[in-house]
């Protein structure tokens, strides 16, 4: 079995020849481990393919998370200078703004005055939001226009004629050998970034109602984007749901805002495409692992550990078994970051023993693999799925 065809069986809750391998690295992890430029990795399409292809080979991984948008080629018209220190790069644009890249973390944008714009919960018209996307590279603004653009775009020309670059490129240099994942934002996470967290917050409490119209459209581009991804033939999904666990809302609030836009995305775009849709949620998400299931969504990705989060594999594989495909469960932190070669081999061996009964499972830390994780504890993971995790 390839790796995709691994991914495939898992995906569907089947029985492969092993249980598959794959993690979401940091946009760190990428800088300090790819031997690519920063810059080339954040600002264009082939720099970001080559650091996911790259990193995959090194790790054995069977997948790949495309969590990038393509860049606009013609990105670097808008630069005025670019600086570089031990511990940054600092690229000043033409319009008085910068971005800092550190060597270790994710890039931010902001504006000449050294802050990040967030535009105000009152500024907002529903109709004229459609998605927002975090990781563009001026990231939010309202109304939204991409990158550099001058003016709003309508929304049945919404996306940039660049935006699947990445996808091309790697499904191109994959030749079908390995999963291919694309990445969406839920219109709840795509709410808190639009507004910055506590203000979107807030918002659920002083008019639930304006918050609900938000989502709503917001939902409407979440599936024109999941659509044009699945038309580049991706093998699958995710809706980043990062914010939707107990640590920041209530099991009533994730039924009231998250829950029906979730599943009116997946129900969409499975209407037209017979594509695996599953979702990533950190954290807390042990009491409410049934109402991500009555999303319709097709496997749970993250199932934070103790002391991290509050999801026990045992547990889960009880609740989600049959149901939907389980990926993760290691904990990036206390295991993958701190710990030695040897407390990873224990640890992916507990994991394997407990996921791998009747298929469903894909091998993960739950959430991204951090910046400053060493590379033989990564590569752990298939060389003991391969000893450990076969059928």
């Amino acid at each position: 079995m390839n790796p995709k065809e691994r991914m495939d069986k898992a995906m569907h809750s089947q029985v492969p020849d092993r249980v598959p391998v794959m993690c979401q690295l940091s946009m760190g992890h990428y800088f300090l481990n790819s031997g690519i430029d920063p810059i080339e990795i954040w600002f264009t399409s082939n720099g970001f393919a080559e650091a996911l292809l790259k990193l995959r080979e090194r790790y054995e991984f069977d997948g790949i998370l495309i969590n990038l948008p393509g860049r606009d080629k013609n990105f670097e018209n808008n630069i005025q200078r670019i600086e570089k220190s031990s511990s940054e790069i600092k690229v000043m644009w033409k319009n008085g703004n910068f971005t800092i890249i550190p060597n270790n973390d994710n890039p931010h944008y902001y504006s000449s005055d050294g802050k990040r714009y967030f535009p105000s919960f009152d500024q907002l018209d529903p109709g004229k939001l459609f998605y927002v996307e975090p990781w563009d590279i001026t990231e939010v603004n309202y109304p939204y226009k991409w990158g550099f653009e001058k003016e709003e775009r309508s929304f049945n020309d919404y996306f940039p004629e660049d935006h699947a670059d990445t996808i091309k490129i790697i499904k191109e240099k994959g030749k079908n050998n390995f999963s291919v994942h694309s990445e969406i934002f839920s219109p709840w996470s795509q709410f808190l970034e639009l507004l910055n967290y506590e203000n979107a917050l807030m918002a659920i409490m002083d008019d639930a109602g304006k918050v609900k119209a938000c989502l709503e459209s917001l939902t409407k581009g979440a599936i024109s984007l999941a659509k044009l991804h699945a038309a580049e033939n991706v093998d699958a999904i995710l809706i980043s749901s990062a914010f939707a666990g107990a640590g920041l809302i209530s099991r009533d609030h994730y039924i009231q805002f998250v829950l029906p836009y979730e599943k009116k995305i997946i129900e969409e775009v499975q209407k037209e495409y017979n594509i695996p849709i599953y979702t990533h949620t950190c954290g807390s998400i042990g009491d409410r692992l049934d109402l991500m299931i009555a999303t319709g969504t097709n496997g749970i990705d993250t199932l934070d550990p103790p002391p991290i989060g509050t999801v026990e594999l045992a547990e889960a594989k009880k609740i989600l078994s049959g149901k939907t495909f389980i990926k993760g469960n290691i904990d990036p932190v206390n295991i993958l970051l701190k710990g030695s070669k040897e407390t990873v081999k224990k640890d992916v061996i507990e994991r394997l023993h407990i996921g791998k009964p009747n298929g469903g499972y894909i091998l993960s830390s739950a959430c991204s693999v951090a910046p400053n994780t060493p590379a033989e504890n990564i590569e752990m993971l298939s060389e003991t799925a391969e000893e450990y995790g076969r059928y």
